[in-house]
């Protein structure tokens, strides 16, 4: 699976690790990804979300029907 998150859409960032002797090697900055579900009131079920942290304040702040809203219209299947 990718770290990717359904509701904002984000997904790794890639840069390098600096040692002491300031070697660069690669890495990837995952996003923080919880599984977590919810309760749809339009929909009458639960749906369960990969969602990043930030996403879960979204959710919260605008409310899972919105958002749900917003992830349908996207095309994607929730």
């Amino acid at each position: 699976m990718s770290a990717r998150c359904q509701v904002l859409g984000t997904a790794p960032g890639f840069g390098h690790s600096i040692s002491h002797s300031h070697v660069r090697t690669k890495r990837r900055f995952n996003p923080n990804i919880q599984k977590k579900r919810y309760w749809v009131p339009t929909l009458g079920r639960t749906v369960t979300l990969r969602v990043s942290t930030r996403g879960i304040k979204t959710i919260d702040r605008d409310g899972i029907d919105v958002v749900v809203a917003r992830i349908r219209a996207r095309g994607e299947k929730v």
